[in-house]
């Protein structure tokens, strides 16, 4: 797997790409504690400057751990394309009703209570550092190069590129 460490536009672009691919994380919070607190998240937008939003309730745990540490960690995982990224982040909780309206769907009925929910809030995450796993292939296509390598004994076969996004 060959390491691929990106300028910033060129991180921007593959971390905007892979996220909206992939679409649903897990929402890690509340680092202080043991065990970390992880909810799954599917992504309502990535907008031009990179920020993530999600829905989630004002009376979430999840907004709670927010508004004590904004620190959060994003773990997005596609196993079908082999495809995985962890980003770094900084969270805020968004009642603007602009916002809302922008990024809300019929399909967030089953959550919410439509767009004038009180209980609706919008998370933003501005991403500071991600790093990327992209074998780009499906999960066939590299279990066989992992398994050619293996009897050939070549440790440096292509299976993919990995990388650190500076963000």
């Amino acid at each position: 797997m060959s390491t691929e460490n990106l300028n910033r536009d060129e991180a921007l672009d593959k971390m905007k790409s892979m996220v909206k691919d992939i679409k649903t994380c897990m929402l890690v919070t509340d680092f202080g504690n043991k065990p970390l607190s992880a909810v799954p998240m599917t992504t309502k937008e990535v907008d031009k400057e990179g920020n993530i939003w999600f829905f989630s309730r004002l009376d979430s745990d999840h907004n709670g751990d927010i508004a004590k540490d904004n620190d959060v960690q994003l773990l997005f995982s596609d196993t079908s394309d082999m495809e995985f990224i962890s980003i770094y982040g900084k969270a805020s909780i968004e009642t603007n009703e602009g916002v809302l309206k922008e990024f809300y769907g019929k399909m967030d009925d089953a959550w919410f209570d439509g767009v004038d929910d009180p209980n609706l809030t919008a998370i933003k995450v501005v991403p500071k550092e991600a790093y990327f796993w992209d074998n780009k292939q499906n999960k066939f296509v590299t279990f066989l190069k992992i398994g050619a390598a293996a009897v050939s004994g070549d440790k440096k076969g292509d299976i993919g590129e990995k990388g650190k996004l500076n963000l």
